[in-house]
């Protein structure tokens, strides 16, 4: 699991915790990102759905029956209350987007200070090796 190039029978017990310890932080950071990513993505394929429902809505006369899918059963909606509907979960799904990209750009920072003290660690574990 640890690093390459590293001569493992010089390398104290203490080096060879701290460097486990990075290894796992990192890939507890990536499961992390790819969690993240997977979310977004669900994300993105609801906004798409609801905008398209959004301009769908748009197309249709002041007097047309709208139905809206509650469980198993289709209720009738005003279209007025549909548009709002749509709208509010388009905002709702844009800001869960924003927040998800945060994150992961949080998380990227984080990724890459776990990897510099992977290299500090393995760049002193080689110094005593010598």
């Amino acid at each position: 699991k640890l690093g390459p190039y590293i001569n493992m029978g010089a390398v104290d017990a203490q080096v060879r915790l701290e460097l486990q310890k990075e290894f796992d932080e990192i890939q507890k950071v990536q499961k992390e990102i790819q969690k993240s990513a997977e979310l977004q993505k669900k994300l993105d394929s609801q906004l798409n759905q609801n905008t398209v429902v959004k301009d769908e809505l748009e197309f249709l006369e002041p007097e047309s029956n709208v139905y809206k899918l509650t469980g198993p059963v289709l209720v009738k909606q005003d279209l007025g209350e549909a548009k709002g509907t749509v709208s509010k979960r388009i905002e709702y799904i844009s800001a869960e987007i924003k927040r998800q990209e945060t994150l992961v750009a949080d998380l990227e920072k984080q990724l890459n200070k776990h990897k510099e003290s992977v290299s500090k660690i393995q760049a002193k574990a080689t110094a005593v090796a010598h």
